[in-house]
């Protein structure tokens, strides 16, 4: 049996109508006969090209409001018909089935519909049922019908068909079931995870189409991939291509932003994934500079971002530092200039755009999944829990301190000061070690802890961290509570003229 087939017919039923006309016509050219439906059916007659109405065909109108219209013996005995079964083949001639050789049909706009936030009516029409039903009967019998499923893939059929005078061959129609069962696969996973917005049922399904090669993944014996829209989220301006370990710090970067996206000027400075330098300022200038003295060691080779354009002063300072990434809602032309005067430096202008709502990571043999870390602490969170209370410049402080902290490997601790990182203890075993890790590294940078401010992740069990912090100078505390010893931190606290504040929420980031 050969494998190369010459097609003599076809169905055309398609939604998006662009990039279509050079493949109908070429279809004409080599004699192909072609039966459609609806406005595809008017777009071809309009090139003046012979179209048959599958109404002719299975003696049935568009009925239901269009809701039925290729759901037909006929229609699908056209494709499903295996051409190398005499049996099929007699029936077909019984019932005067037209064979199917070429199935080009689209979906309606299902996820393009339910983003718009049109009413629900609108998003049910747009659930397909006859193109999807097409799509799986042309793929499954990809052995004798080709099916197209994307107007994308228009181009690549046409030269398919020019260069083969009008035959496919076996391998060509297997790769576009691929794709096919591809796009009714994700289409389907759409339409679920709409109806079960609010998890009535504990399934998890996600379906990306859009993916890339990595050059490797966290080390170069690994291979790397990222899946999403990341042209819909960034526009790069400038430099080599991400890698993977660039593209999770700049999740976190971005992540720790959004907790500073309406405040004043402000900078962050990151280094796997946590940042080693933040500060909020009254220019954005004068935010990079104290951002960067938080640690300038660690900002080598860090990942940048802002709240802020980013003006000319900004960028001349920027530029002296070796950075892999600079990120920002926009620049002023002339500071793009001055950064993209290294050739590999990463310029992104992030876009507005939504972010998941749950984070998903792989554990053991299976998947976690979880609602992203929403809260920010606010003022109003704040309950005084000791007998000094904290002065406006501390409780400012101290905000900014939780939504680092928030946002930093656990165990941590935050030290702040003049709504600037002065340091920070990440990812320890012991929330002592994360303190006594902060408070030498602000050390090494010449902080001065009188009057700083410290936020920890979770609770304290015992009173050895507020003690710790007190002999350092830190006159303020910001913790979630919680602990059965509670009592003994807020002892202490009291009799040294500590204040402390709970929130009552907690904040690991494992």
């Amino acid at each position: 049996m050969s494998t190369t087939k010459k097609a003599t017919s076809a169905l055309i039923s398609v939604f998006h109508k662009d990039g279509l006309e050079p493949l109908v016509k070429k279809f004409n050219e080599l004699g192909i006969t072609i039966y459609s439906t609806g406005g595809t059916e008017k777009f071809i007659k309009e090139l003046g090209i012979n179209v048959i109405p599958v109404e002719d065909v299975t003696s049935y109108p568009s009925i239901l409001g269009g809701r039925v219209k290729t759901l037909h013996p006929k229609v699908f005995g056209g494709i499903l018909n295996r051409q190398d079964n005499e049996n099929d083949q007699a029936q077909l001639a019984e019932f005067e089935i037209p064979q199917l050789d070429i199935v080009i049909v689209d979906l309606y706009p299902f996820e393009k519909t339910v983003a718009s936030g049109a009413p629900e009516q609108d998003i049910i029409e747009k659930i397909d049922i006859g193109g999807i039903s097409l799509i799986r009967a042309a793929a499954k019998n990809f052995k004798d019908v080709l099916c197209v499923s994307s107007m994308e893939d228009y181009n690549e059929v046409l030269d398919i068909i020019t260069t083969g005078n009008g035959t496919t061959t076996l391998e060509d129609r297997k790769r576009f079931a691929a794709k096919s069962f591809n796009v009714s696969s994700h289409y389907d996973t759409a339409i679920f995870n709409y109806f079960n917005k609010n998890k009535e049922e504990t399934v998890l399904k996600i379906s990306e189409t859009n993916g890339q090669v990595l050059r490797y993944g966290e080390n170069p014996h690994q291979k790397g991939f990222f899946f999403g829209d990341f042209e819909a989220m960034f526009n790069k301006l400038h430099g080599k291509e991400l890698s993977y370990n660039n593209l999770l710090d700049v999740d976190a970067a971005v992540n720790l932003m959004n907790e500073f996206k309406n405040d004043e000027p402000t900078f962050a400075i990151l280094k796997h994934n946590n940042a080693c330098g933040l500060s909020s300022r009254a220019t954005l200038h004068q935010a990079y500079v104290d951002a960067l003295a938080g640690d300038p060691v660690s900002a080598f080779g860090g990942v940048l971002i802002s709240n802020k354009e980013i003006d000319l002063a900004t960028a001349e300072e920027i530029h002296k530092l070796f950075c892999e990434v600079v990120i920002a809602p926009s620049y002023a032309t002339d500071a793009l200039e001055v950064l993209k005067g290294k050739k590999n430096r990463i310029i992104l202008v992030q876009n507005d755009v939504a972010l998941p709502e749950t984070s998903v990571r792989t554990c053991l043999n299976g998947i976690l999944v979880q609602d992203k870390d929403h809260k920010t602490d606010t003022v109003a969170d704040l309950t005084n829990a000791t007998e000094t209370k904290p002065t406006a410049e501390e409780i400012e402080d101290l905000i900014f301190a939780s939504k680092l902290c928030k946002h930093t490997k656990s165990n941590t601790i935050v030290l702040a000061k003049g709504k600037q990182l002065c340091a920070s203890g990440t990812g320890q075993t012991s929330r002592v070690d994360a303190l006594n890790q902060a408070i030498h590294k602000a050390k090494s940078f010449n902080f001065d802890l009188n009057g700083a401010v410290l936020a920890s992740d979770a609770f304290f069990p015992f009173p050895d961290c507020v003690e710790i912090a007190g002999n350092n100078g830190i006159t303020s505390v910001i913790q979630p509570g919680g602990s059965i010893k509670d009592q003994l931190s807020v002892d202490y606290c009291n009799e040294n003229k500590i204040s402390m504040v709970m929130t009552g929420t907690r904040h690991f980031k494992h």
